[in-house]
């Protein structure tokens, strides 16, 4: 069996992987960029979420400058979306379930790490969720659309929701790996769920 460590190592690069996919592949959809334009949105889709959170934990350099194999591993993803370029009308199920897939990973990640720093439980599923949401908020910017994190219900949702049982699964003292997956698999069927039938958190009527 893996070490913990090295599991979670593991959880976080397919995050980033998932997520830079994610990003590039949304970057061909929404604009005309060149292969360095895809590849860089999807290197700040994929490091953008864990580059707040280093910085909101004071954590400097942030890991994405100090272990080449998240800089490597991002712009693998990107490269990945530029080579599926073509197929660009089959693309739209797999950005959504690489973005559902990241979400989960990454407020899995987020929340371990906000632990990792001393963190209370409240505080540390903030990190988590921040961690989840924040590259794909830079991707949206950098496209000049509105955030997912503003009018999606269940964005930031089943982050929290997947944060909120990794904290639980520290504060029970319970085996990182596989608890930490199921959650990171909640969170991952909770958004799917929401693509699938459109469904959002209660809005204004008007």
């Amino acid at each position: 069996m893996l070490p913990a460590t090295t599991a979670l190592l593991i959880l976080e690069l397919a995050g980033v992987l998932a997520f830079a996919i994610n990003g590039a592949m949304t970057a061909i959809r929404t604009a005309h960029l060149d292969i360095v334009g895809i590849i860089t949105l999807g290197m700040i889709t994929a490091l953008g979420g864990g580059f707040i959170r280093d910085i909101l934990l004071d954590d400097l350099p942030p890991v994405t400058f100090l272990d080449w194999r998240f800089l490597g591993t991002a712009a693998l993803g990107g490269l990945i979306a530029f080579l599926l370029s073509k197929r660009l009308d089959r693309l739209i199920r797999p950005i959504n379930v690489l973005d559902a897939a990241g979400l989960g990973l990454f407020a899995v990640t987020g929340t371990l790490k906000g632990f990792e720093f001393g963190l209370g439980v409240t505080q540390s599923v903030i990190i988590g969720g921040i961690t989840a949401v924040g590259g794909g908020t830079l991707r949206d910017v950098l496209l000049r659309e509105i955030p997912a994190i503003l009018h999606s219900g269940l964005y930031l949702i089943p982050a929290l929701v997947a944060a909120s049982l990794t904290a639980l699964v520290v504060t029970a003292d319970l085996r990182l790996v596989p608890w930490t997956v199921v959650a990171a698999a909640i969170c991952f069927a909770i958004r799917m769920v929401g693509v699938r039938y459109d469904l959002n958190a209660p809005r204004p009527r008007l």
